[in-house]
Order: structure tokens, then sequence, then C-alpha cells
């Protein structure tokens, strides 16, 4: 299964720019609220260095590409309806936006850091707005989602913990539909000094505290600081870095990216995704406004921010919010290559702390049956089943049956 990546945020901060430019969709971008109004899906990529060049080899990827020595590992990206106040009552498209958030396993809130919208979404002028407040606004609105599943079900948790049931997995299963596990609520209750609290003692103040730390710990979030390339964002920036201090702020140019995208798309420029650098293939071709885009993005966004932001928001959200490392399962340790002779021929992306047995479980279900050790192939090593798996390893799985994967 790919990872789910969300983007949330109110009307006209760029969210549609944001999906098209990591996506190469043309889903409709406009000043209208409520533009977007069913979720949009398509397919972006994390991505990172392979290790091909490290083994000398020539790779033949199977579920990654891997162009210039850069892998790409497809994910999910959603672009989500925008949301206005009170969307947890239902209002808007609330209960829609919400439940497809549910599914994404992180969110990219991104804001108009030129505060060039208010409150309610609108397009007003560069500066009247307030992308703290707008950030705030909809945090709100999950928060009080969150809470909703909990208040609105208090007499079934009673009933569940009289009946025997641990806390934990009594409230746990409330979320079991969002992606929420009972490690997320253990968690939540502890930060919120209500553990060895008795359920029914529990008061709004609390609950509202727990649910703002569940909300945090089972959708890790990354701001995206879009239009930064708006004359007096940088100072809004800064504030958003300054206010949310334990949060990841990445400045960004959605407009930017989608320009340079599409130039490549059009083979008038050579750009990767993601890089600090474009080169100008066709010159002649380019008309007088694309030149100036051009040179404004080299000048101003290269320049001061060294990339678009985009596809770095991507690849932090992957690497460090859900802390995924890459792995490569080989059949064959001597050719790295599959039984069909791909070299290289898969990336896996598991969470920090996956064992052996966890990649064998991903490689093929009835792998973890026979397993009995997996080798490392850049050290030579037997590492045990419940080895923790590092970021880049290459792997070779030996099973009771003999057969590697």
């Amino acid at each position: 299964m790919p990872i789910k990546i969300g983007i949330i945020g109110k009307t006209n901060t760029g969210k549609t720019t944001f999906f098209n430019s990591a996506t190469l969709s043309s889903s409709e971008i406009s000043t209208y609220p409520f533009t977007t109004k069913k979720p949009e899906s398509a397919t972006a990529n994390a991505i990172t260095l392979c290790v091909h060049p490290e083994f000398n080899v020539v790779d033949n990827p199977k579920n990654s590409k891997c162009i210039d020595g850069w892998r790409y590992i497809p994910i999910e990206l959603i672009d989500l309806p925008g949301l206005i106040k009170d969307a947890w009552q239902g209002k808007g498209l609330g209960n829609q936006f919400l439940s497809v958030a549910a599914q994404s396993d992180a969110l990219l809130h991104v804001v108009d850091v030129s505060g060039g919208i208010d409150s309610s979404g609108k397009i007003a002028e560069t500066g009247a707005g307030d992308p703290i407040s707008d950030f705030a606004d909809i945090e709100e609105e999950l928060i009080m989602w969150y809470l909703k599943i909990l208040e609105g079900n208090r007499d079934k948790v009673s009933k569940t913990i009289a009946s025997g049931t641990d806390k934990v997995v009594a409230i746990a299963d409330l979320y079991r539909g969002i992606g929420v596990n009972n490690y997320h609520v253990k968690e939540a209750l502890q930060a919120a000094n209500i553990e060895d609290k008795d359920f029914d003692a529990i008061d709004f103040k609390e609950s509202k505290k727990f649910a703002s730390i569940l909300r945090k710990i089972s959708k890790p979030t990354l701001i995206v600081a879009n239009k930064i390339d708006v004359e007096g964002a940088d100072k809004n920036f800064a504030r958003l870095r300054e206010r949310f201090i334990d949060m990841i702020v990445v400045p960004a140019s959605a407009d930017s990216e989608l320009s340079l995208r599409r130039a490549e798309q059009k083979g008038l420029i050579k750009y990767s995704p993601g890089s600090e650098q474009f080169e100008i293939i066709k010159p002649d071709e380019l008309s007088g406004k694309q030149k100036n885009a051009l040179d404004f993005i080299t000048k101003e966004i290269m320049g001061e921010y060294m990339r678009t932001g985009v596809q770095f928001a991507i690849n932090v959200t992957v690497f460090k919010l859900l802390k995924m490392n890459t792995v490569y399962p080989v059949a064959d340790e001597e050719r790295l290559s599959d039984k069909k002779g791909n070299v290289l021929p898969d990336l896996m992306l598991l969470k920090d702390g996956a064992t052996v047995a966890d990649l064998a479980k991903e490689v093929h279900t009835d792998l973890i049956k026979g397993l009995l050790y997996a080798k490392d192939i850049r050290y030579n090593l037997r590492l045990p089943t419940t080895y923790q798996l590092r970021d880049r390893d290459v792997i070779s799985l030996v099973s009771a049956s003999k057969k590697t994967h």
C-alpha cells in the first residue's frame, strides 16, 4: 500500500497548485471557495538517492523509477476540499473532508504565507490576512472532530471498560477507522496526564487536551508556507516558525514548481523535482514572459530558498515526519536481483523500527512462515529476524524452504 498524504488548508492557499505541481495533474484552479468539491487523488513521488552506484550495478526497478541516480517512490497525494469554520459539525464539505483526511498517513497543511486571504478563505489584499490564524482555525476543526468522536461515545466507552476491556483499547476502538492505534491512545493519555484517571472522571477540558494530542500523534503534519515568492511573505514565514516551534515549516512556491515542471515537460528546460537548479535547453523557444518567470525563480526562489519547496515538503513528510526507511529486498545476492534477473527491482518504505520479519510480511505474506534469517548484502552479515532494518539496507531473506527473496 502506498503512503497516503492529504493536503489540507483553507481555500485559495494554493493547495491545488501544490497538488498539480507535485503530480502534474491539471485539477481546476480558481479563486472560488470550494473549487475542489471532491477529493482528488494522484501519484506523486518521494525521492531519495539510489544504492545502485554504491554497488556498481545497473538497476532495473519495478515498483519505482531510477533517474540520474535518484529513486522516485510512488506515494498517493490527496487534495482535500478547503475547510471552513464549524466543519466538524458538518458545515460546508466538513464531513466529506474529515472522512478522507482520516485515511491519510500524514497531512501537509498549506497556508498562504503572503497573507493574501481573509479569515473565510476569500482573496484579500496581500498582507491583510494572517497565516497563523488560518493555520489555527483549521487545526481547531480537526481537534474538535477528534473530540466529538470521544464525547459522543462516552457511554459506550464506559460500558466497554465496565465489561473488563482496557481503557486504552476501549478508546482506541472509537478511532480505528481513522488510522489510530492503541499506542497512539496510550501516548496521548500519558501526555494529557490522564492515563491513570478513571474514564468517567475525565472532564471536558482534559478530554479536549487529549483530543488535541491524539490528533497530532496520529496524523503527523507539516506546514507548507506557500506563496513565499510574494513580497512581505518572508516576515509571515518567520512568524509561523516562531509561533509553531514544535512543527516543521517549509517555505514553498507551488506556482514556481508548476512552471518548472511544465517547462520541463515541454522539453524547454532540464529539471528534476526538488532540485536546486535547472538548465535551459531551448532558450530560443522561450517567450519573453517565460524567460522573466525563469529569471524570477532563479533569483527570488532558488537564490533565496534553494528550492521551490514542493518536493522537499513531500520528502520531509515521508522520511522525517513518518520516519520511513528505504530497504531493497533481493533474491539473488550475487546479482542483487529478483528471480527474473531484475537488478534492485523493489524499494520498500518501512517505518523506522521495522524488523526483518516485517520486511518478509511486506514481500510476501507466506514468506514469514519459514523465515530463518536475512543477509545484509553490504556487510555480508547474517541478521536475525528481529533485527531492526536501517535506511538503504540491501537485504536477502532466507526461508526454511531454502528460497531467498
